[in-house]
């Protein structure tokens, strides 16, 4: 992990987001990529936000991460407020497509961590189908639990011969974030992406929303009518918190300082994707 302490970040609650945009974002990931620098960067919404609120575990995380990239309008938002006004969004699934996309990135590995069976395979398939020049080495399918010893020894054999460039982890929120900072040491990759839904997104078991929805801070809404069930509490639970303390930010009620890297942390994570 290369974390520079003196980064000018957009505070969230607490919260540290990179003020980034797609290029620029895109620029950070090719840098490292040619230096061979380890790390993991982070998609951070409001979701993960609150959750990092109620797990300081998580927030250790967040703070140890490469980048911390706005996905998610709220952010983006804050970001303007806070004099940040070249900060746009950058959602998962529109930078996993930007990198494949790009062709200054079209000599690095990939390998797609995450989806339940067969989506990582598929996603793999459509976008080399889309992407002809890219080079997936690799898929792997966890199961809804976590990785045993064995397992866990099979994964990281698997990756060491590969040594892909990038690892897609598709999971989600606080899972991926867990995985990213156990395995970096483990695994023979050089960086890793926490995409949450985007492997659903990309083989169309979730639907995209138009972009006057994305850019209207609406998208949530868009997901919670196609799978309110799954959606409904977690949406209900992170949108009013988040708003609440948003409030005290902005009106200087509560103080919101961000998690320090401690030293001495280190997690045992859940490896399993949702059930």
């Amino acid at each position: 992990m290369n974390v520079n302490p003196n980064r000018k970040t957009v505070k969230v609650v607490g919260i540290p987001v990179d003020p980034l945009d797609m290029e620029r974002t895109i620029a950070y990931i090719a840098e490292q990529v040619e230096a061979r620098r380890k790390g993991y960067i982070c998609l951070i919404g409001v979701h993960g936000i609150m959750e990092a609120q109620r797990d300081p575990e998580l927030a250790q995380i967040y703070a140890r991460a490469d980048l911390m990239v706005p996905d998610g309008m709220p952010t983006v938002w804050l970001g303007h407020a806070q004099g940040f006004s070249e900060m746009q969004r950058v959602a998962g699934p529109d930078l996993m497509l930007e990198v494949f996309r790009r062709k200054e990135l079209a000599n690095a590995t990939h390998f797609l961590y995450g989806g339940k069976n067969g989506v990582a395979e598929e996603l793999r398939d459509r976008l080399t189908r889309r992407f002809p020049w890219v080079r997936i080495a690799g898929t792997y399918t966890p199961p809804f639990r976590d990785l045993t010893d064995d397992e866990e020894q099979s994964l990281a054999a698997q990756i060491q011969q590969i040594k892909p460039d990038f690892l897609w982890v598709g999971i989600s929120t606080p899972k991926q974030e867990r995985f990213m900072i156990r395995f970096l040491p483990l695994l023979e990759s050089t960086m890793m992406f926490g995409v949450g839904a985007a492997f659903d997104f990309h083989t169309g078991r979730i639907k995209d929303s138009p972009q006057w929805v994305k850019r209207a801070g609406l998208q949530w809404l868009h997901r919670l009518i196609q799978d309110p069930r799954h959606l409904l509490w977690r949406y209900a639970r992170n949108n009013s918190a988040f708003l609440w303390h948003i409030a005290l930010q902005l009106t200087g009620l509560r103080e919101y300082p961000p998690a320090e890297v401690d030293q001495r942390f280190s997690v045992r994570v859940r490896t399993a994707t949702d059930q």
